[in-house]
């Protein structure tokens, strides 16, 4: 299975659900938690990779001690609060305001699969557009199903396929490059490109498509990745580029998939992408995207 590379599905690259997480956090304790677990599962992930048994164990200690998986979300739900501005599907509908007459009129709705959902009330939801699914590891209440997207059923049919899927803050936490990379691979499996002539054109233009939200430094501060890098990829994979947002801490985009992925089609294989330094210099992450 796409889903599980060398034994690894998505959660294992996720903290280990322990302790239940405070009740409310300051606007710097929810940022400094989060940086804490993302900092602590990259170092999970060097430790993994180099056999250091030892540290694994003492690393996912220091995960345990801040909460696992339910404080990192219990954070990040937070982090998405109104007074925080943290929704990030806010841009998602800004970006769709131009075909709003299209999507309130589009029947069937379109169908919205929402990987890694913190809530059931964002700005996607309330848009009353979409016929939302929503998926997280660790589900955090009524209409959020537990699953690895990873290891979701591949669809059958174009009636268990989506017109859009909403990657926010999630590719970032796949635990190796190349389980990002299986992950973007198997967007393109579940997104419906066979029906869109049965849409309005307003609809077309845009669908079916990929939200995807990363922190800005995976983008603008890593060794083995820049815009140039990632463009690529999403071209390989049949994506175009039709918007681009970026802020202090986030980098936002919608990718529209005009074509699957050669492989996909049949024909000769999706273009390889090695782990390859695009960007040196000291200070800088290593957050990559292989693609194999």
């Amino acid at each position: 299975m796409a889903g599980k590379r060398n034994g690894k599905s998505l959660s294992s690259g996720r903290p280990p659900n322990v302790t239940k997480p405070q009740a409310s956090l300051s606007s710097q304790a929810t940022r400094k938690l989060i940086r804490s677990h993302h900092q602590l599962n990259k170092q999970l992930e060097t430790a993994k990779s180099k056999g250091k048994d030892a540290e694994v164990e003492e690393l996912q200690k220091r995960i345990e001690e801040l909460g696992g998986l339910k404080s990192y979300q219990q954070a990040s739900i937070q982090g998405q609060s109104n007074d925080r501005g943290g929704d990030s599907s806010v841009v998602l509908m800004k970006w769709l305001e131009p075909t709003s007459d299209a999507l309130s009129k589009a029947e069937p709705k379109l169908r919205l699969l929402e990987v890694g959902a913190l809530s059931t009330s964002n700005a996607c939801s309330k848009s009353g557009y979409f016929d939302v699914q929503r998926i997280d590891l660790n589900s955090q209440g009524d209409g959020i199903l537990q699953q690895d997207f990873m290891e979701r059923p591949l669809p059958k049919s174009a009636a268990e396929q989506f017109n859009i899927i909403s990657l926010s803050l999630v590719l970032n936490y796949v635990p190796d490059a190349p389980g990002r990379g299986e992950m973007l691979k198997r967007t393109c499996q579940f997104l419906d490109t066979r029906h869109r002539i049965d849409r309005d054109a307003g609809v077309q233009a845009v669908f079916p498509a990929l939200f995807l939200v990363l922190p800005a430094p995976c983008i603008t501060n890593s060794r083995y990745m820049d815009e140039s890098r990632i463009g690529e990829i999403m071209n390989s994979l049949g994506y175009v580029l039709l918007q681009r947002k970026q802020t202090a801490k986030l980098v936002y985009y919608l990718w529209q998939l005009k074509s699957l992925p050669a492989e996909a089609r049949g024909k000769t294989k999706t273009r390889k992408f090695p782990k390859k330094e695009v960007n040196p210099g000291a200070g800088r992450n290593n957050f990559s995207v292989v693609v194999s």
